[in-house]
């Protein structure tokens, strides 16, 4: 295979996914680019830590109530998942249609819309935008649970339109109004039937945990209404699918996957990408599949010019680093602190800041964030006792006889980690930082222990370079 091969399905699973191992890499590259994209885009049995094991070290995951609990099983199916792509789409969303634990107080919810995008998110935008608008956590964190016939809530509505499919300008404040008043009857289907006030606002026995959608015929505006040019006694279905063949909507969740998993910056030729999206969007009747498919395999997506073009979110550092050391394998009471280290660097899972959700590109950088960023990651990837750590040990031993000059021990390092492409500059630093001890003679029993800890610093060290917090 060549290195070409190497560094092209390093970026694919880079964007795709989190990261992934060199043996993984290897995998993919003897299946060949096309057929893991399609692998990736139509994923199977993910073999991820099942919750029965979970639950027996971590019993709070039974419910799940709380933000540590909930970011820590979501962490856990990041990290151990063999679909990385079903989890990186559910993180997209999650940013997009940004839902949070502050209004709700209860974590459960949230893990349940996390599922959701996971089932549909690669699937119809229609189908998700009407999933969406079902889904408990987003009726109660939008307030569509007081959206009432006669006595309309547009905070849904206009944030539908606004954030979640079109963007300002492509919709009047009229719609908004329609579009709300479409949504009435769309509400909890546990929220009005408690005996006491203070059940509905308890946890048990019928409260939040069990939040579930119900649409109430009675409280729902069956009038006629006109919606972006269409008139009829729409409801929230019909509203949807309006939305959907705007193509407004096409170029909005297309530009917004482009730039999640492309590039921050759209330029001449991503915008052509774009255009190419928006075509498989409307082919395939809404299909994210087939959107993901096109960006993919397109001549930008694969080319140097797509390489290094989007600053890494926390999630990715933190599930990048951990995958490629290959520690939290297995349940340990340590999983916790994963979410809390991206909350750290600036992305609380969960926790979105504001329904605009996070700001991404380089305001994920800044002196703080990035002192996180670069301590986390070095933390795992010096660590010579971790079984990814130790792989790339063995495969370093077993180059040029087992003695590496101090240009052979970089390069070495830089390839089993991605390959990541550094300047010459980084790597006259790096090269020169090894150089002050000499050759690294890694199959040399008398000073194994010691070679094996220069490798870690090694590793450690490129973690603080500018491109390893580059995807």
């Amino acid at each position: 295979m060549s290195s070409r091969d190497m560094e092209m399905m390093a970026h694919l699973m880079r964007r795709a996914g989190f990261g992934a191992t060199r043996p993984e890499l290897e995998e993919h590259v003897a299946r060949g680019y096309e057929a893991t994209v399609e692998k990736l885009l139509n994923p199977g049995d993910p073999h991820n830590l099942p919750d029965d094991v979970l639950r027996r070290y971590h019993v709070d995951m039974g419910e799940s109530r709380f933000l540590d609990t909930a970011g820590a099983y979501w962490i856990y199916r990041m990290v151990t998942t063999e679909n990385p792509l079903e989890e990186k789409i559910a993180l997209f969303w999650h940013g997009l249609f940004a839902t949070g634990y502050a209004k709700l107080n209860q974590a459960r919810s949230l893990l349940n819309q996390i599922e959701m995008f996971r089932r549909v998110g690669l699937g119809s935008f229609r189908d998700l935008l009407v999933e969406l608008s079902k889904d408990p956590a987003m009726l109660v964190w939008l307030d569509n649970n007081d959206n009432h016939n006669g006595a309309i809530n547009e905070n849904y509505g206009r944030e539908l339109l606004e954030l979640f499919s079109m963007g300002i300008g492509n919709y009047t404040e009229q719609d908004i109004k329609e579009a709300s008043r479409a949504f009435t009857g769309w509400t909890l289907g546990n929220a009005e039937y408690m005996v006491t006030r203070s059940m509905k606002d308890s946890i048990w026995p019928y409260g939040r945990i069990s939040w579930h959608f119900d649409f109430r015929e009675w409280d729902h505006d069956d009038g006629e209404k006109t919606f972006l040019g269409e008139t009829g006694a729409w409801d929230g279905d019909d509203i949807v699918e309006i939305i959907c063949k705007q193509s407004s909507a096409a170029e909005f969740v297309c530009r917004r996957i482009f730039q999640f998993f492309a590039a921050d910056e759209i330029d001449g030729e991503g915008e052509e990408v774009v255009a190419d999206m928006m075509r498989s969007y409307f082919e395939s009747d809404y299909e994210i599949r087939s959107v993901l498919r096109t960006l993919f395999n397109s001549d930008y997506f694969r080319s140097e010019r797509s390489m290094y073009k989007r600053v890494k979110a926390p999630v990715e550092v933190v599930v990048g680093a951990v995958r490629i050391a290959g520690s939290y394998r297995e349940p340990t009471l340590e999983a916790p602190q994963l979410a809390s280290q991206a909350l750290f660097m600036g992305q609380g899972l969960l926790m979105p800041p504001t329904v605009e959700g996070w700001h991404e590109g380089d305001e994920w950088i800044d002196s703080g964030a990035l002192v996180e960023r670069v301590n986390f990651a070095a933390q795992e990837l010096r660590n010579v006792e971790l079984p990814g750590v130790q792989d790339i040990i063995y495969r370093l031993a077993h180059m040029n006889g087992g003695t590496l000059t101090p240009a052979e021990l970089v390069n070495g390092c830089l390839d089993l980690m991605g390959p990541i492409r550094v300047s010459d500059e980084t790597r006259e630093a790096l090269t020169g930082y090894v150089a002050r001890s000499g050759d690294v003679p890694l199959r040399d029993d008398d000073s194994a222990e010691e070679s094996a800890n220069r490798v870690g610093e090694v590793l450690g060290l490129i973690t603080a370079t500018r491109e390893y917090q580059l995807a």
